[in-house]
C-alpha cells in the first residue's frame, strides 16, 4: 500500500458504532487517505468531510459505499465518474447498475465487506 492510496467513504459517517465510521478509523490506521462523502457533516475522526463526489479530486483507489442500494443507483453516474480502480459494494449496497456501469469503464466491482477485507489483509 502506498500512503497517499485515496479510499472515498461514501455514506460516512460519525458515529462509532456505525460500518462506515470502523472502515474510515481502520483504513487511517493503515496510513489510507480516506476521503469521507457527507451531505451535511463537516469532518469526522479529524477529517475534511466532502458534500459531494464531483467534489472530489485525483487519483482514487477505492469507492467503497455505506449507503442504501437506491442511492447508490442515483449516484452510480458520479461514482464512475471518479475513474476509481475498484468499487466495494458493502452489504446491502448492492447495485446492479452500478455493477454494470462499472464494468463497462473496466472498473472492478466486488460485492464484500471492506472490515472483513481489512482485517484478513485482503484490502
Amino acid at each position: 500500500m502506498i500512503e497517499t492510496t485515496k479510499v472515498v467513504v461514501l455514506g460516512a459517517s460519525d458515529q462509532h458504532h456505525r460500518y462506515s465510521n470502523m472502515a474510515q478509523r481502520s483504513l487511517m490506521k493503515r496510513g489510507y487517505d480516506v476521503i469521507p462523502v457527507h451531505p451535511v457533516l463537516k469532518e469526522i475522526e479529524g477529517v475534511p468531510v466532502v458534500k459531494r463526489l464531483a467534489d472530489i479530486s485525483g487519483d482514487i483507489h477505492t469507492v467503497t459505499l455505506y449507503v442504501g442500494s437506491s442511492r447508490v443507483a442515483e449516484l452510480a453516474n458520479d461514482i464512475v465518474a471518479l475513474k476509481p480502480q475498484r468499487i466495494i459494494a458493502n452489504p446491502g449496497t448492492e447495485c446492479a447498475e452500478l455493477r454494470n456501469l462499472a464494468r463497462s469503464k473496466g472498473i472492478e466491482y466486488i460485492e464484500a465487506c471492506t472490515l472483513v477485507m481489512l482485517s484478513s489483509d485482503q484490502f
